[in-house]
């Protein structure tokens, strides 16, 4: 029974938002917050919140840069995040084997 283990979800990539973030970013190297906006549907101050959520727990990295005069936000999964969404997904996979 140890096989499904739900407590051993991680519960910062399991919320719907943070699901599609890092959906999003496996299948990409990198993306700007307004692609990721429009890609989940998200609102501004929505997906900061969430994506702040995953900086903190280290599984991505952001980069701020000027382009012109506008702000541009590029994120990535780090290392630690591809390797949380690996582990997340086998996670599940175990639950339905």
């Amino acid at each position: 029974m140890a096989e499904f283990d739900h407590k051993a979800i991680d519960e910062v990539i399991h919320g719907r938002l943070r699901l599609a973030i890092m959906a999003y970013l496996s299948s990409v190297a990198a993306t700007d917050f307004t692609t990721l906006k429009r890609e989940t549907g998200a609102t501004d101050g929505n997906l900061s919140v969430h994506l702040r959520k995953l900086e903190e727990a280290g599984y991505l990295a952001a980069e701020k840069s000027f382009v012109g005069r506008k702000p541009k936000t590029t994120l990535k999964l780090s290392k630690e995040g591809r390797k949380a969404w690996i582990a997340y997904l086998d996670r599940l996979k175990a639950m339905i084997d």
